[in-house]
């Protein structure tokens, strides 16, 4: 079904079915609150941060003495007919410290779903697991979105002020972004496990990366934290061969690595 909620509950075609998935899944998230099924934790940190080269960003203590933490990102490489810079996530940091700069970070994961699903899937109830893992994608989602809020008004606090509609948030209309490794603006995702390290998500949280990094539990947000104004999001797109070259050596991999994690990424001419 696609369509946009609630008019798509009185859409002569899917209106039935929408109605009966809506109410369905209203019952659900009933249970789940009033029974307290799903646990949703959160670790975030803002720390002074520094852009050491044209595409990396270096994090440190919180006296902004020394680095911890040094993330990877890309540049666009396309032609711009539009005359727009190509970007890099490394532009909304500053590369002097006599200005101090920060960057945020942040992981919230939902558990509990893998275990509802599968008590449904032991009574055969397939369709109601499903329900339960899309509701805690849901959840998840949701639950960065209020973070961020909270993030930019109270924590961070760089906009304190901000007075924002639900609609204005859905159309993200505030200050800053949260890009998320594997997405778009920095779509290579082995810089999860550096983010991981940062924030210490695993020990502090329980949520955990796979080998292909993955997060688990499956219902899980983790990104990044920029306060610039400009900030925006954007796609890096196809890069070209010496950017693959850079990154690799930036990273410490070998080329054949270096293509295996950026392969959606990489110019048609690279072979």
């Amino acid at each position: 079904m696609a369509g946009k909620f609630p008019k798509i509950l009185e859409d002569e075609v899917v209106g039935e079915a929408a109605t009966d998935l809506y109410n369905q899944a209203q019952a659900m998230l009933k249970d789940i609150i009033d029974n307290n099924r799903f646990d949703a934790r959160a670790v975030f940190g803002m720390f002074p941060a520094q852009r050491t080269d044209a595409d990396t960003v270096s994090v440190f203590d919180e006296a902004g003495q020394n680095v911890t933490h040094t993330f990877e990102h890309l540049r666009q490489q396309s032609d711009k007919v539009t005359g727009k810079p190509n970007l890099s996530l490394a532009d909304y940091i500053r590369n002097d410290r006599e200005q101090q700069d920060y960057l945020g970070g942040f992981t919230v994961s939902i558990f509990g779903a893998e275990e509802l699903a599968n008590e449904y899937k032991a009574k055969g109830d397939d369709y109601s697991a499903i329900l339960v893992q899309s509701l805690a994608d849901r959840f998840a989602e949701a639950f960065a979105e209020h973070l961020h809020e909270r993030i930019r008004k109270e924590f961070w606090g760089y906009k304190a002020d901000e007075q924002l509609s639900n609609e204005e948030l859905i159309k993200e209309k505030y200050v800053g972004i949260r890009p998320a490794p594997g997405y778009p603006a920095c779509p290579e995702h082995s810089e999860k496990a550096v983010l991981f390290d940062w924030l210490g998500s695993t020990d502090k949280i329980g949520t955990k990366l796979t080998e292909h990094f993955a997060m688990m539990p499956p219902s899980s947000v983790s990104g990044f934290y920029y306060s610039h104004p400009q900030s925006e999001y954007f796609n890096v797109g196809k890069i070209s061969q010496d950017q693959l070259e850079d990154y690799a050596k930036r990273k410490g991999w070998t080329l054949d690595e270096a293509k295996r994690w950026l392969a959606p990424n990489l110019d048609d001419s690279i072979a």
